[in-house]
């Protein structure tokens, strides 16, 4: 099958104006699919500098195929403070990005300018530069959040991605990592161009991702991981981004400090949501639908919500059952870099049919008594998956996790309270909604 070239994504990057298809999969974003075109375009630009073999590794990133959740977030929230704009594509010199702090100040004084005048050229400038830098930082989150795929499927080994064959499996880590890097850098340097405070926000953001990813990493086989403790990782290797998003779009269209506020809450709480389901798919979700590896949270003994919420309400004997048995590598035994609390007892598991059929049944065995992890190295991974997902429906673990992201969800909309109502408003409720139903 051929690769799509770059001049490919420019032209489907034009569809929606020609009446094709949208931008993005999120229904609420139609509102600004035409924004989205010129952020894909712009995205486009920047990858077309590159050269071989950057560019063949580029076509196989499928970098366009994303739902965009994170740049429309960017627009969206721009809409909200301004509700009438319309993020035409322009050229010309970009503006100086506002802050909370002074952001209704500079719209006052527009305002009283254009007032003294007759004129609303300075009003129009200002409108015009605004806008397109809300282009620049949707193009740039969106390169930030295609490197960390890509530095993801090195962590968890992932082998497809939106459907397709990912990077580090048709070119190897070393490629996947640096070409992550090489889209960092892209991003940067459309930073290059937006004021300091803009800038200084997404950097700052970007080392809280890769603070959480790092956290992450260092809690593997920590079973008394707490649910608190996951939330506080979610919060900085995804919420973070998500709430710096709308918090970027807000300030660049004048919002003040309540608006800034509300706008940077929404994020968080509907980020917060969004990698709680997304950690539920990992579990229970179709490979064929969601397009990429499932069940690497398991394969790389991270603790997510529903397993958390699985082994607080499982007794001691229980507890190690189910770890020995399901969560820790038969091969592997204790992961590299894995946690200290890690539970393994004389490398024996008990088969989770085992497991299974005794947490049913109330039966009391011994985990010792189960088969040598060194005689069983190639388990039936898809069976375990089915066994654990069925156990984790069983305690109510499932529905627990789902129930929990309804609440972010929630959290999230309520943020927006104060704020005018109008149809970006009523987009980014939408977007919640749909984030917490991904995992339905």
């Amino acid at each position: 099958m051929q690769l799509p070239s770059h001049s490919d994504f420019s032209l489907r990057s034009r569809a929606s104006a020609s009446g094709g298809l949208p931008q993005s999969a999120v229904p609420s974003f139609r509102l600004i699919d035409d924004e989205l075109g010129q952020v894909k375009r712009l995205i486009d630009e920047q990858l077309a500098e590159a050269r071989e073999p950057v560019s063949r590794l580029l076509r196989c990133a499928n970098i366009h195929s994303g739902k965009m959740i994170r740049p429309g977030l960017v627009l969206l929230s721009y809409r909200v403070v301004r509700p009438f704009a319309s993020l035409e594509d322009r050229d010309g010199s970009c503006g100086k990005a506002l802050t909370a702090e002074n952001a209704e100040n500079a719209e006052k004084k527009l305002e009283l300018k254009d007032s003294a005048t007759s004129g609303d050229s300075a009003v129009s400038d200002n409108l015009r530069n605004t806008q397109y830098d809300a282009i620049r930082i949707a193009a740039i989150v969106e390169l930030i959040h295609n490197a960390t795929l890509l530095h993801d499927d090195v962590i968890d080994g992932g082998q497809k991605r939106r459907g397709l064959p990912t990077v580090n499996s048709l070119w190897g880590n070393e490629s996947a990592v640096l070409l992550g890097d090489f889209l960092l850098g892209k991003a940067f340097r459309i930073c290059a161009d937006l004021g300091p405070e803009i800038t200084n926000i997404i950097a700052g953001t970007a080392v809280r991702v890769c603070e959480g990813e790092l956290r992450q990493v260092t809690e593997r086989q920590n079973w008394q991981l707490s649910e608190s403790e996951y939330i506080d990782i979610i919060t900085e290797k995804s919420a973070a981004l998500f709430s710096s998003c709308c918090l970027l779009g807000g300030l660049l269209a004048g919002a003040g400090e309540t608006q800034a506020r509300s706008l940077a809450c929404f994020g968080l709480n509907a980020g917060i949501a969004f990698q709680i389901t997304d950690d539920l798919l990992d579990i229970i979700g179709d490979e064929s639908k969601t397009g990429k590896t499932l069940g690497s949270d398991i394969d790389k003994n991270k603790l997510t919500l529903a397993v958390i919420h699985l082994l607080r309400a499982l007794d001691e004997r229980e507890k190690s059952a189910v770890i020995n048995s399901y969560l820790v590598s038969p091969v592997r035994g204790t992961a590299l870099g894995g946690n200290p609390n890690s539970i393994t007892r004389n490398n024996m598991i008990q088969t989770p049919l085992e497991v299974n059929r005794q947490l049913l049944t109330g039966q009391k065995g011994e985990v010792s008594n189960g088969v040598n992890r060194e005689a069983y190295p190639e388990r039936d991974a898809r069976c375990e998956k089915e066994s654990l997902a069925e156990m984790l429906g069983r305690f109510g673990s499932l529905e627990y996790a789902h129930s929990r992201a309804q609440e972010f969800v929630t959290k999230a909309m309520d943020a927006l309270t104060d704020l005018k109502k109008g149809e970006a408003k009523d987009a980014l409720i939408e977007t919640a909604k749909f984030i917490g139903q991904r995992a339905i």
